[in-house]
C-alpha cells in the first residue's frame, strides 16, 4: 500500500511539474516566439528542479546526499534531454508536428522513465530515511 501512495504522490507532483513546464513553455513559445528547442530546454529545466525537490522530500522521503542525488538525476537528463530535444525539434521544425503535442509526448515519456530511475536508482537505497 505504501508503494501505491508513493506512485500517487509522484503522479501529483509530476502533474504540478507538468504545469510549470507547460506554462513556461507557452510563455517562451508564444511571447518570445523562440524556436522549439530553447523553449523546451528552459521549461524542462524548471520542471526538473521543481519535481526533484518535491519528490525527494515528500514522495521518497529521502535523506540522501542532495548533491549526489542531483548528480544522478543530471545523469538521467544528460541522456534524456538531448534525445528528446533533437527528436522534438525534428518533429516540430521538419515534420511540422504541433509543438504542444510533442512537448506533452516528451512529458509523458519523462514521467514514466523518471519515476523508475528515481525510485530504483537515485533514491532506491535511501527511501523513507528522512526523519
Amino acid at each position: 500500500m505504501k508503494e501505491f501512495w508513493r506512485v500517487v504522490k509522484f503522479t501529483l507532483f509530476s502533474i504540478s511539474a507538468g504545469i510549470v513546464q507547460m506554462a513556461s513553455f507557452a510563455l517562451l513559445n508564444e511571447i518570445l516566439s523562440w524556436p522549439y528547442w530553447p523553449c523546451y530546454l528552459l521549461s524542462l529545466l524548471l520542471s526538473i528542479v521543481w519535481n526533484f525537490t518535491l519528490n525527494r522530500n515528500f514522495t521518497f522521503h529521502s535523506a540522501a546526499n542532495v548533491p549526489v542525488a542531483m548528480l544522478k538525476t543530471i545523469a538521467f537528463y544528460a541522456v534524456f534531454t538531448p534525445v528528446t530535444t533533437i527528436l522534438g525539434n525534428y518533429l516540430v521544425e521538419t515534420l511540422h508536428w504541433n509543438e504542444y503535442l510533442v512537448t506533452v509526448g516528451n512529458m509523458l515519456l519523462n514521467f514514466v522513465l523518471e519515476f523508475l530511475y528515481q525510485r530504483f536508482y537515485v533514491f532506491g537505497k535511501t527511501i523513507d530515511t528522512k526523519k
